[in-house]
Protein backbone atom coordinates (compact mmCIF):
# COMPACT_ATOMS: atom_id res chain seq x y z
CA UNK A 1 0.00 0.00 0.00
CA UNK A 2 1.31 2.88 -1.27
CA UNK A 3 1.61 5.72 2.27
CA UNK A 4 1.94 9.65 2.07
CA UNK A 5 5.07 10.72 3.80
CA UNK A 6 4.66 13.75 6.47
CA UNK A 7 7.12 15.48 7.69
CA UNK A 8 6.56 16.86 10.99
CA UNK A 9 8.39 19.22 13.62
CA UNK A 10 8.33 18.79 17.72
CA UNK A 11 8.29 22.16 19.38
CA UNK A 12 9.40 21.54 22.97
CA UNK A 13 11.92 18.39 23.58
CA UNK A 14 10.78 17.88 26.85
CA UNK A 15 8.90 14.81 28.15
CA UNK A 16 5.83 14.67 25.22
CA UNK A 17 7.71 15.48 22.98
CA UNK A 18 9.81 12.58 23.23
CA UNK A 19 6.73 10.64 24.02
CA UNK A 20 5.47 11.47 20.58
CA UNK A 21 8.07 10.88 18.44
CA UNK A 22 8.92 7.65 19.97
CA UNK A 23 5.31 6.99 18.95
CA UNK A 24 5.73 7.91 15.61
CA UNK A 25 8.75 5.76 14.93
CA UNK A 26 6.64 2.90 16.21
CA UNK A 27 4.34 3.27 13.21
CA UNK A 28 4.97 0.11 11.29
CA UNK A 29 2.88 -1.34 14.24
CA UNK A 30 -0.17 0.42 12.44
CA UNK A 31 -1.82 -1.83 9.23
CA UNK A 32 -2.69 -0.24 6.24
CA UNK A 33 -2.44 3.53 7.13
CA UNK A 34 -2.64 6.14 4.48
CA UNK A 35 -0.12 8.09 5.96
CA UNK A 36 3.49 7.30 6.76
CA UNK A 37 4.73 10.62 9.16
CA UNK A 38 8.03 11.05 10.19
CA UNK A 39 10.11 13.32 12.34
CA UNK A 40 12.37 15.85 10.40
CA UNK A 41 12.72 18.91 12.78
CA UNK A 42 12.52 19.50 16.01
CA UNK A 43 13.07 22.65 18.32
CA UNK A 44 14.16 23.30 21.84
CA UNK A 45 15.14 26.35 23.62
CA UNK A 46 17.81 24.08 25.36
CA UNK A 47 20.15 22.96 22.87
CA UNK A 48 21.07 19.81 25.17
CA UNK A 49 17.81 18.71 24.57
CA UNK A 50 17.70 17.96 21.33
CA UNK A 51 20.64 15.54 21.28
CA UNK A 52 18.23 13.12 21.84
CA UNK A 53 16.37 12.60 18.66
CA UNK A 54 19.49 12.14 16.94
CA UNK A 55 18.76 8.55 17.31
CA UNK A 56 15.47 8.44 15.61
CA UNK A 57 17.99 8.98 12.07
CA UNK A 58 15.28 10.94 10.37
CA UNK A 59 16.19 14.46 11.58
CA UNK A 60 17.58 16.56 9.46
CA UNK A 61 17.06 20.37 11.40
CA UNK A 62 17.51 20.64 15.22
CA UNK A 63 16.76 24.97 15.83
CA UNK A 64 16.54 26.51 18.95
CA UNK A 65 13.89 28.85 17.59
CA UNK A 66 10.83 27.99 16.61
CA UNK A 67 10.69 30.79 14.12
CA UNK A 68 12.89 28.82 12.34
CA UNK A 69 10.89 25.49 12.42
CA UNK A 70 7.64 26.75 10.97
CA UNK A 71 9.49 28.87 7.81
CA UNK A 72 10.58 25.78 7.24
CA UNK A 73 9.44 24.34 3.77
CA UNK A 74 9.99 20.67 4.27
CA UNK A 75 7.88 21.11 7.25
CA UNK A 76 4.42 19.53 7.01
CA UNK A 77 2.75 19.17 10.76
CA UNK A 78 4.05 20.52 13.80
CA UNK A 79 3.51 19.46 17.48
CA UNK A 80 3.62 21.78 19.83
CA UNK A 81 4.21 21.22 23.32
CA UNK A 82 5.84 24.48 25.86
CA UNK A 83 3.77 26.16 28.51
CA UNK A 84 0.56 27.07 28.95
CA UNK A 85 0.97 31.13 28.67
CA UNK A 86 2.69 30.34 25.08
CA UNK A 87 -0.09 28.54 23.46
CA UNK A 88 -1.83 31.57 22.15
CA UNK A 89 1.57 33.22 20.60
CA UNK A 90 3.12 29.64 19.28
CA UNK A 91 -0.02 28.54 17.87
CA UNK A 92 -1.78 31.51 15.86
CA UNK A 93 2.00 31.64 14.63
CA UNK A 94 2.32 28.41 13.34
CA UNK A 95 -1.18 28.44 11.62
CA UNK A 96 -0.45 31.91 9.95
CA UNK A 97 2.03 30.05 8.47
CA UNK A 98 0.06 27.47 7.13
CA UNK A 99 1.45 24.49 9.38
CA UNK A 100 -0.83 21.73 10.45
CA UNK A 101 -0.93 21.70 13.91
CA UNK A 102 -1.21 19.12 16.62
CA UNK A 103 -1.60 20.87 19.61
CA UNK A 104 -1.33 20.01 23.16
CA UNK A 105 -4.29 21.17 26.26
CA UNK A 106 -5.31 23.39 27.12
CA UNK A 107 -5.07 25.26 23.84
CA UNK A 108 -4.25 28.63 25.62
CA UNK A 109 -4.07 29.85 28.74
CA UNK A 110 -7.68 30.92 29.27
CA UNK A 111 -10.79 31.47 26.94
CA UNK A 112 -9.82 34.29 25.44
CA UNK A 113 -6.47 33.02 24.56
CA UNK A 114 -8.61 29.98 23.13
CA UNK A 115 -10.96 32.50 21.28
CA UNK A 116 -8.26 33.67 19.33
CA UNK A 117 -6.56 30.71 18.23
CA UNK A 118 -9.77 29.60 17.36
CA UNK A 119 -10.31 32.94 15.07
CA UNK A 120 -6.89 32.18 13.32
CA UNK A 121 -8.11 28.92 12.18
CA UNK A 122 -11.62 30.19 11.18
CA UNK A 123 -8.91 32.80 9.12
CA UNK A 124 -7.09 29.38 7.86
CA UNK A 125 -9.71 26.82 6.59
CA UNK A 126 -7.00 25.04 4.88
CA UNK A 127 -4.99 24.47 7.89
CA UNK A 128 -6.01 21.21 9.27
CA UNK A 129 -6.00 21.63 13.72
CA UNK A 130 -6.36 19.29 17.11
CA UNK A 131 -6.03 18.95 20.34
CA UNK A 132 -3.45 16.21 22.92
CA UNK A 133 -6.34 14.20 24.37
CA UNK A 134 -5.26 10.49 24.64
CA UNK A 135 -6.52 9.02 27.02
CA UNK A 136 -9.86 7.30 25.23
CA UNK A 137 -7.79 5.80 22.75
CA UNK A 138 -7.43 3.22 25.15
CA UNK A 139 -9.72 0.17 23.55
CA UNK A 140 -11.25 -0.20 26.89
CA UNK A 141 -12.57 3.49 26.65
CA UNK A 142 -14.00 2.85 23.24
CA UNK A 143 -15.44 -0.18 24.06
CA UNK A 144 -17.53 2.05 26.60
CA UNK A 145 -18.05 4.22 23.95
CA UNK A 146 -19.52 1.71 21.92
CA UNK A 147 -21.69 0.42 24.36
CA UNK A 148 -23.24 4.11 25.61
CA UNK A 149 -23.81 5.17 22.01
CA UNK A 150 -25.64 1.72 21.05
CA UNK A 151 -28.61 3.21 23.26
CA UNK A 152 -28.39 0.53 25.86
CA UNK A 153 -27.94 1.98 29.03
CA UNK A 154 -31.47 3.48 28.35
CA UNK A 155 -32.45 7.06 29.72
CA UNK A 156 -29.30 8.45 31.45
CA UNK A 157 -29.05 8.92 35.14
CA UNK A 158 -25.97 10.06 36.02
CA UNK A 159 -21.97 10.36 34.44
CA UNK A 160 -18.86 10.56 36.08
CA UNK A 161 -15.83 11.48 34.46
CA UNK A 162 -12.37 11.93 36.32
CA UNK A 163 -8.39 12.13 35.69
CA UNK A 164 -6.84 11.88 38.83
CA UNK A 165 -2.97 11.52 39.79
CA UNK A 166 -1.03 12.16 43.08
CA UNK A 167 1.94 13.71 41.35
CA UNK A 168 1.84 16.53 43.97
CA UNK A 169 1.12 14.64 47.13
CA UNK A 170 4.74 15.33 48.29
CA UNK A 171 4.94 17.98 49.72
CA UNK A 172 8.32 18.97 49.21
CA UNK A 173 8.28 18.81 45.46
CA UNK A 174 9.91 21.36 44.03
CA UNK A 175 7.90 24.35 42.50
CA UNK A 176 7.65 24.36 38.72
CA UNK A 177 5.26 26.26 36.11
CA UNK A 178 2.57 23.96 36.58
CA UNK A 179 1.84 25.46 39.70
CA UNK A 180 2.04 28.96 39.02
CA UNK A 181 -0.62 30.99 37.71
CA UNK A 182 1.63 33.22 35.73
CA UNK A 183 2.27 30.15 33.74
CA UNK A 184 -0.33 28.11 33.94
CA UNK A 185 -3.60 29.83 34.22
CA UNK A 186 -6.07 30.86 36.75
CA UNK A 187 -7.49 27.25 36.32
CA UNK A 188 -4.29 25.49 37.51
CA UNK A 189 -5.70 21.82 37.49
CA UNK A 190 -8.29 22.26 34.91
CA UNK A 191 -6.14 23.81 32.25
CA UNK A 192 -3.30 20.81 32.53
CA UNK A 193 -6.09 17.87 32.96
CA UNK A 194 -9.24 19.46 32.03
CA UNK A 195 -9.89 18.74 28.20
CA UNK A 196 -8.69 15.10 29.38
CA UNK A 197 -11.84 14.46 31.56
CA UNK A 198 -14.41 16.78 29.25
CA UNK A 199 -13.16 14.91 26.10
CA UNK A 200 -15.70 12.19 25.93
CA UNK A 201 -18.92 13.87 27.88
CA UNK A 202 -18.56 16.58 24.96
CA UNK A 203 -18.28 14.18 22.11
CA UNK A 204 -20.95 12.47 22.92
CA UNK A 205 -23.26 15.57 23.28
CA UNK A 206 -23.04 15.64 27.48
CA UNK A 207 -22.67 19.60 27.68
CA UNK A 208 -23.25 20.67 30.85
CA UNK A 209 -25.73 23.93 30.97
CA UNK A 210 -24.72 24.84 35.08
CA UNK A 211 -21.15 24.27 36.81
CA UNK A 212 -21.03 24.02 40.53
CA UNK A 213 -17.05 24.15 41.23
CA UNK A 214 -15.07 23.18 44.64
CA UNK A 215 -11.92 24.22 43.71
CA UNK A 216 -8.97 23.53 46.30
CA UNK A 217 -5.25 25.37 46.87
CA UNK A 218 -3.81 22.42 49.12
CA UNK A 219 -0.34 23.80 49.17
CA UNK A 220 0.21 26.93 48.72
CA UNK A 221 4.02 26.94 48.82
CA UNK A 222 7.07 24.50 47.26
CA UNK A 223 10.80 24.65 47.72
CA UNK A 224 12.31 26.84 45.12
CA UNK A 225 15.70 26.13 43.52
CA UNK A 226 17.46 27.48 46.19
CA UNK A 227 15.11 25.69 49.10
CA UNK A 228 13.40 28.42 49.94
CA UNK A 229 9.37 28.32 49.76
CA UNK A 230 7.93 30.15 46.80
CA UNK A 231 4.54 30.82 46.25
CA UNK A 232 2.04 27.88 44.72
CA UNK A 233 -1.40 29.55 43.81
CA UNK A 234 -2.82 27.09 41.48
CA UNK A 235 -5.68 24.89 42.13
CA UNK A 236 -4.30 21.64 43.01
CA UNK A 237 -7.98 20.02 42.95
CA UNK A 238 -11.15 20.18 41.36
CA UNK A 239 -14.38 18.77 41.62
CA UNK A 240 -17.06 19.99 39.65
CA UNK A 241 -20.73 18.92 39.35
CA UNK A 242 -22.62 19.97 36.52
CA UNK A 243 -26.05 19.79 34.86
CA UNK A 244 -26.12 18.40 31.43
CA UNK A 245 -29.83 18.71 29.62
CA UNK A 246 -28.79 18.99 26.29
CA UNK A 247 -29.87 15.51 25.20
CA UNK A 248 -33.23 14.91 27.22
CA UNK A 249 -33.79 14.94 30.51
CA UNK A 250 -31.62 16.90 33.13
CA UNK A 251 -28.53 14.64 34.73
CA UNK A 252 -25.65 15.21 36.64
CA UNK A 253 -21.94 15.07 35.02
CA UNK A 254 -19.28 15.55 37.63
CA UNK A 255 -16.04 16.25 36.53
CA UNK A 256 -12.59 15.57 38.79
CA UNK A 257 -9.17 16.68 37.90
CA UNK A 258 -7.06 16.78 40.56
CA UNK A 259 -2.86 16.00 41.25
CA UNK A 260 -3.60 15.42 44.85
CA UNK A 261 -5.92 12.12 44.59
CA UNK A 262 -3.84 9.85 47.09
CA UNK A 263 -3.56 5.97 45.88
CA UNK A 264 -3.57 7.58 42.21
CA UNK A 265 -0.86 7.48 40.09
CA UNK A 266 -2.04 8.54 36.37
CA UNK A 267 -5.60 7.49 36.57
CA UNK A 268 -8.65 8.48 33.71
CA UNK A 269 -12.43 6.93 34.12
CA UNK A 270 -15.26 6.91 32.94
CA UNK A 271 -18.51 5.78 34.28
CA UNK A 272 -22.21 6.66 32.86
CA UNK A 273 -25.81 4.97 34.55
CA UNK A 274 -28.61 4.57 32.62
CA UNK A 275 -31.97 3.05 33.90
CA UNK A 276 -31.32 0.14 31.65
CA UNK A 277 -27.77 -0.14 31.86
CA UNK A 278 -23.99 1.11 32.94
CA UNK A 279 -20.34 1.34 32.12
CA UNK A 280 -17.28 1.80 33.22
CA UNK A 281 -14.47 2.06 32.49
CA UNK A 282 -10.44 2.90 34.66
CA UNK A 283 -7.23 3.39 33.24
CA UNK A 284 -6.26 1.42 36.55
CA UNK A 285 -7.79 -1.69 35.23
CA UNK A 286 -6.89 -0.92 31.43
CA UNK A 287 -7.68 -4.23 30.29
CA UNK A 288 -11.14 -4.28 32.33
CA UNK A 289 -14.75 -2.93 31.52
CA UNK A 290 -17.26 -2.93 33.83
CA UNK A 291 -21.15 -3.25 32.07
CA UNK A 292 -24.45 -3.40 34.10
CA UNK A 293 -27.66 -5.02 32.95
CA UNK A 294 -30.55 -6.29 34.66
CA UNK A 295 -30.29 -10.20 33.59
CA UNK A 296 -32.24 -13.28 34.64
CA UNK A 297 -30.77 -15.49 37.55
CA UNK A 298 -32.14 -18.87 37.74
CA UNK A 299 -34.18 -19.67 40.96
CA UNK A 300 -34.02 -15.95 41.77
CA UNK A 301 -35.58 -14.08 39.03
CA UNK A 302 -34.30 -10.74 37.70
CA UNK A 303 -31.20 -9.16 39.49
CA UNK A 304 -29.33 -6.16 38.70
CA UNK A 305 -25.94 -7.72 37.77
CA UNK A 306 -21.75 -6.24 36.95
CA UNK A 307 -20.11 -8.29 34.51
CA UNK A 308 -16.73 -7.52 33.17
CA UNK A 309 -15.02 -8.44 30.11
CA UNK A 310 -11.71 -8.01 28.51
CA UNK A 311 -10.75 -5.20 26.48
CA UNK A 312 -7.82 -6.73 24.59
CA UNK A 313 -5.76 -5.13 21.93
CA UNK A 314 -8.90 -3.64 19.34
CA UNK A 315 -7.50 -0.74 18.34
CA UNK A 316 -9.29 2.07 16.41
CA UNK A 317 -6.77 1.62 14.10
CA UNK A 318 -5.90 -2.31 13.43
CA UNK A 319 -2.18 -3.08 14.64
CA UNK A 320 0.18 -5.87 14.28
CA UNK A 321 -0.84 -6.40 18.24
CA UNK A 322 -2.89 -9.72 18.29
CA UNK A 323 -5.94 -9.29 19.91
CA UNK A 324 -5.77 -11.06 23.26
CA UNK A 325 -2.98 -8.60 24.49
CA UNK A 326 -3.16 -5.68 26.93
CA UNK A 327 -2.79 -2.14 25.56
CA UNK A 328 -0.59 0.76 28.17
CA UNK A 329 -0.40 4.57 27.62
CA UNK A 330 2.32 4.26 24.34
CA UNK A 331 -0.07 2.29 22.02
CA UNK A 332 -2.97 5.14 23.15
CA UNK A 333 -0.77 7.84 22.14
CA UNK A 334 -0.05 6.03 18.83
CA UNK A 335 -4.10 5.69 18.28
CA UNK A 336 -4.17 9.20 18.95
CA UNK A 337 -1.53 10.05 16.03
CA UNK A 338 -3.07 7.11 13.68
CA UNK A 339 -6.81 9.09 13.86
CA UNK A 340 -4.42 12.46 13.69
CA UNK A 341 -3.13 11.86 10.25
CA UNK A 342 -6.31 9.45 9.08
CA UNK A 343 -8.61 12.25 9.88
CA UNK A 344 -6.23 14.84 7.82
CA UNK A 345 -6.26 12.70 4.63
CA UNK A 346 -9.86 12.26 4.95
CA UNK A 347 -9.50 8.49 5.73
CA UNK A 348 -10.98 8.55 9.27
CA UNK A 349 -14.57 7.08 8.58
CA UNK A 350 -16.59 6.43 11.60
CA UNK A 351 -13.74 5.88 13.89
CA UNK A 352 -13.43 7.95 16.86
CA UNK A 353 -11.27 11.11 16.10
CA UNK A 354 -9.01 13.59 18.21
CA UNK A 355 -10.14 16.34 19.93
CA UNK A 356 -11.22 19.12 18.11
CA UNK A 357 -10.48 22.93 18.82
CA UNK A 358 -14.62 23.72 18.89
CA UNK A 359 -14.08 21.09 22.17
CA UNK A 360 -11.06 22.37 23.58
CA UNK A 361 -13.04 25.84 23.86
CA UNK A 362 -16.24 24.72 25.29
CA UNK A 363 -13.84 23.02 27.73
CA UNK A 364 -12.57 26.59 28.37
CA UNK A 365 -15.68 27.77 28.79
CA UNK A 366 -17.10 25.11 31.37
CA UNK A 367 -13.72 26.07 33.10
CA UNK A 368 -14.92 29.62 33.57
CA UNK A 369 -18.10 28.85 34.85
CA UNK A 370 -16.30 26.93 37.10
CA UNK A 371 -13.84 30.00 38.50
CA UNK A 372 -17.13 32.05 38.70
CA UNK A 373 -18.73 29.58 40.60
CA UNK A 374 -15.64 29.55 43.25
CA UNK A 375 -15.72 33.24 43.08
CA UNK A 376 -20.00 32.98 43.88
CA UNK A 377 -20.16 30.06 45.33
CA UNK A 378 -23.26 29.21 43.49
CA UNK A 379 -23.64 27.10 40.35
CA UNK A 380 -22.84 29.16 37.47
CA UNK A 381 -24.10 29.37 33.56
CA UNK A 382 -21.53 27.78 30.86
CA UNK A 383 -22.08 30.63 27.92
Amino acid sequence: MSQQIVNVGIVGAGLMGREMATAIQRWPALIDHPVRPQVTAVCDINPRALDWFDQLGTVTTKVTDYTELLNDDGVDVVYIAVRHDLHETMYIEAINAGKDLFAEKPFGIDLAAAEQIVAAIDAHPGVFVRCSSEMPFFPGAQQALALIGSGALGQVIEVHSSFLHASDLDRNKPINWKRQTEFCGKAGVMNDLGLHALHVPLRLGWAPSTVFATLQDLVQTRPGADGEPVICDTFDNATLTTAVDTLGPRFPLTVETKRIAPGEMNTWELEAIGFDGGVRFSTKYPNTVAAYSSADVPGLGTRQVWQNWDAGSESIWPTVTGAIFETGFSDAILQMWAAFFAERAGALGNRFGCATPAEALHTHRIIRAALDSHSTGRAEPVR
